[in-house]
């Protein structure tokens, strides 16, 4: 028997379009044209302006010939230009590729040929590691200078064409078309890599915009939120919230970089809402001088990932004006996937039970149809007593298609029809899950990810160093920070310096150790290094 509400009600332009997140920007310049969309420094950015702009952007490089399937990759810092790409390079049908700014140019040169860069948009602050980058590199892209004059910022040039120059020509009412299939690609972004090169992550434009609806009822936002940029836009795309202010017609004050005078100054003369960032971006906050602190009247939502705070500086934050939402997601996952969504009836708790019930990563985000905890050899839940250890999974819209160019590696993350997230846990009575430890040992400083067996590996190459581990310091500002623990060769004299100064020659300077032991290193009888009792010892560093 067939059924009657499958016959004759099938799919047509009238009833069905691909999910994309472009479409919020179309519909906020329709509705709220004069509405400011951008703040950069004296620089004020309608509605109208953004769109026009991003459609032009889209025009010039399509005139340059490219569309579905190139890679248009950037390295900008937080300005209008990286939200005019992330409209106006999927306008194309070409996808994003964002650069985070602190990278190396070995790993810069690796992204460039891993995605086969077609164009690539630069700041000139950040020329020269790309100009190293592009030395080594086997593509030769299109090169795009852009100068953020309005901070002052000259830099030095990668080639002769220049940001404003590349759009002016392009057409304000470009008729760029929706995505084929809400399926398709629409942004790439790179994991740290952990034994060996960075995993590209690709985007679709079905689970970007459903993440920008989940984005805006976690963090409680409502018409025109304005949303102070102190997460980087690199970092999985800003979480989506490029795309999310749009949703709601909000106003973007951009920041080149975390300052403390330039954060009180924005959310006191702005008004600002909302920011997101890591543990560092508190701490810059409340370690502010007199100075540089401002008084504002409105309360602000401060959306924070990686390690939770400790009691004190939850209880300073709040005090300083910040109501804060726990996030925890990865790359694979849009950014945040979980939240620590609180119960009133929580407040009612002694102050212990309390930070208990706030170190917890939370449960589901919105947009994600699951969450749990497993068991990843037998693949079944672990039992939610808050004790037994498994792997924290997510299945749902907001999972990457997969790894670019990495067929093996998408299988195995893959695995069980469920997204292995590599983050051991524990799950509680409650459904809400904890994180206990990272399989792979990595350490989220400042909200970036450094692999330590990359670090490990530059180390192992000095002459002096017989053996050498890394692990995670807790650290007041940036949350955590690597920590070198070096067993020297006989006879070898090698100082704490020696070894840093070693380690910024060969890594991005985020990565490098800011302390390093000198100790014999404890070992298991089989020779493993443990590392629990090294992450012990470095507290006390």
């Amino acid at each position: 028997m067939s059924n009657p509400y499958q016959t004759g009600l099938d799919k047509n332009p009238a009833n069905y379009q691909p999910l994309t997140p472009l479409v919020f920007l179309e519909r906020a310049a329709s509705v709220h044209p004069d509405h400011t969309a951008i703040i950069h420094g004296n620089k004020r950015i309608s509605y109208a302006e953004l769109y026009a702009r991003s459609r032009k952007l889209a025009s010039a490089l399509a005139s340059r010939g490219i569309g579905v399937g190139d890679t248009v990759s950037v390295m900008l810092a937080n300005s209008p230009a990286m939200l005019e790409v992330h409209y106006g390079v999927p306008m194309t049908g070409a996808v994003l590729h964002a650069i985070n700014t602190r990278l190396d140019s070995a790993a810069v040169r690796f992204m460039l040929d891993h995605a086969d860069t077609k164009v690539l948009i630069g700041d000139t602050e950040f020329a020269p590691v790309l100009k190293e980058a592009l030395a080594q590199a086997k593509v030769k892209p299109l090169l795009i200078d852009y100068r953020d004059l309005q901070c002052g910022i000259e830099g030095s040039r990668l080639g002769n064409l220049d940001y404003e120059d590349f759009i002016s020509d392009g057409d304000p009412d470009f008729p760029w078309p929706m995505p084929t299939d809400e399926w398709d690609a629409l942004s790439l972004n790179y994991t740290s890599g952990t034994t060996g090169n960075p995993k590209g992550v690709v985007y679709h434009h079905r689970g970007a915009a459903l993440m920008c609806y989940a984005n805006a009822i976690a963090t409680g936002m409502s018409q025109h939120p304005v949303y102070l940029w102190t997460l980087p836009m690199f970092h999985c795309n800003g979480w989506c919230f490029p795309w999310s202010i749009s949703l709601l017609s909000g106003t973007h004050v951009c920041l080149r970089s975390v300052r403390a005078k330039a954060m009180y100054d924005a959310i006191a003369e702005h008004g600002v809402t909302h920011l997101s960032g890591a543990p560092f971006v508190m701490a810059t906050l409340l370690n502010a001088t007199d100075e540089e602190r401002r008084e504002f009247p409105q309360r602000v939502s401060f959306s924070h990932a990686a390690a939770p705070p400790p009691a004190a500086v939850l209880a300073k934050m709040d005090e300083a004006g910040f109501d804060l939402m726990h996030l925890y997601g990865l790359t694979e996952t849009y950014g945040p996937a979980t939240l620590n969504e609180w119960h009133p009836a929580w407040d009612e708790l002694p102050r212990e039970e309390q930070l208990l019930k706030r170190i917890r990563q939370g449960v589901r985000y919105h947009a994600l149809e699951g969450l749990t905890v497993m068991d990843p050899a037998t693949m079944e839940t672990v039992p939610a007593d808050g004790e037994t250890l498994g792997e924290v999974m997510f299945r749902g819209n907001i999972v990457m298609k997969g790894y670019l160019k990495n067929a093996k590696a998408t299988e195995e993350a893959f695995a069980g029809g469920w997204f292995h997230s590599g983050d051991l846990g524990v799950l509680h009575p409650d459904g809400y899950i904890q994180l206990k430890d990272r399989s792979k040992d990595i350490i989220i400083s400042g909200g970036e990810n450094i692999s330590s067996i990359e670090v490990e590996d530059v180390l192992y190459k000095h002459p002096a160093v017989a053996a050498a581990a890394v692990v995670a310091k807790p650290d007041a500002k940036w949350g955590e920070t690597p920590c070198a623990f070096v067993e020297m060769r006989s006879g070898a004299k090698v100082t704490e310096d020696d070894i840093i100064a070693w380690c910024r020659e060969k890594l991005a300077r985020y990565k490098c150790p800011r302390h390093v032991v000198f100790v014999e290193l404890p070992k298991t009888s089989t020779g493993k290094i443990q590392k629990f009792k090294l992450r012990e010892m470095a507290k006390d560093v």
